[in-house]
């Protein structure tokens, strides 16, 4: 029983010092506590308080009324999408798609920033920099245009191929659903490679210069410098992205697919997040499509837990 005392003592007393650690923190760094009020007040409007609208998962809501007006279903809608026949072909779809993203293009901008890195500051550099970071300023709208314009049976590619005499008719690239998982890589690198870049060139830009010059002097070869110097020192970087990546495996988005996918490649680009869209926009059923975002949501924080702690016990990294 005394040990219990003085456990919940001890705790008491941590928490008045953390109380203290942030009243001291308020003094002394007003001036950055005062500008960040109006992003404080952006976070709450726009960010928690619509989490209310979680609630709708639960209950049989209809436009018009207050959630809790409405019949309370429990897990009603989360049972009917379990059960839906179509799970094994979203799951599937969702997890190829997410799994490419993961792997391609997840590796593709650490390989992207590493030669660039080794390029030193030339203006060929910031030429490639400045190319490589506008696709991901274009709208999903213009960047479908643009597919459509290269991969379609008339198309600048099938173009190409015909006046070459490689293929005697045009290859239908956005109809036969065995291109899409392809298709959708390709662009999905093509539009994020340069931008997610910049975080690990800014990792590379914190690596001690004398570390590279002693592995000069060691004889270490510019490969060796990346495999021994820079690798590591933006290794933290990586996990820690790789984890955040983790937590979006459910996720394989939804603009794409409704621009470029059609009825024919849709056994191919049908994911979660089109359902979801389907359901609970376009056909109205508001409960089913929350309920089908919060599962996806809580199973990708499950994930994220998971890979944290399993990265802090390993590598000593983690988020918190």
């Amino acid at each position: 029983m005394k040990t219990g005392n003085m456990l919940v003592e001890k705790a008491a007393r941590n928490d008045y010092t953390e109380f203290q650690r942030f009243i001291k923190s308020l003094r002394t760094q007003r001036q950055l506590w005062l500008l960040s009020i109006p992003i404080i007040i952006w976070v709450i409007i726009f960010a928690y308080y619509p989490m209310y609208g979680i609630l709708m998962a639960f209950f049989d809501y209809t436009p018009g009324k207050e959630i809790f007006q409405c019949d309370f279903t429990g897990l009603k809608y989360f049972k009917q999408f379990v059960t839906n026949p179509s799970i094994f072909t979203l799951l599937r779809n969702t997890l190829v798609m997410s799994g490419l993203s993961l792997t391609l293009g997840f590796l593709a901008p650490i390989v992207f920033s590493l030669m660039l890195n080794e390029m030193g500051r030339s203006g060929v550099k910031k030429v490639i920099q400045t190319v490589s970071y506008l696709p991901h300023f274009i709208s999903w709208i213009v960047a479908g245009s643009m597919v459509y314009m290269v991969l379609s049976s008339d198309g600048i590619l099938n173009s190409l191929l015909s006046a070459s005499g490689a293929t005697q008719n045009s290859i239908p690239f956005l109809t036969k659903g065995e291109y899409y998982w392809t298709i959708y890589i390709i662009v999905n690198v093509w539009k994020s490679v340069g931008w997610s870049s910049i975080i690990y060139l800014s990792a590379m830009s914190g690596v001690d210069e004398e570390l590279y010059q002693s592995g000069a002097i060691d004889g270490l070869g510019r490969w060796g410098m990346v495999k021994h110097i820079t690798l590591p020192s933006i290794a933290p970087t990586i996990i820690l992205l790789w984890i955040l990546g983790i937590g979006n495996i459910l996720s394989a988005g939804f603009d794409y697919h409704l621009i470029i996918g059609n009825a024919a490649t849709r056994p191919y680009w049908d994911v979660i997040d089109t359902y979801a869209y389907r359901y609970g926009v376009q056909q109205g059923y508001y409960s089913m499509g929350t309920a089908v975002s919060l599962m996806k949501s809580v199973i990708g924080f499950v994930l994220v837990w998971i890979t944290n702690s399993i990265s802090k016990k390993m590598t000593d990294t983690s988020i918190f």
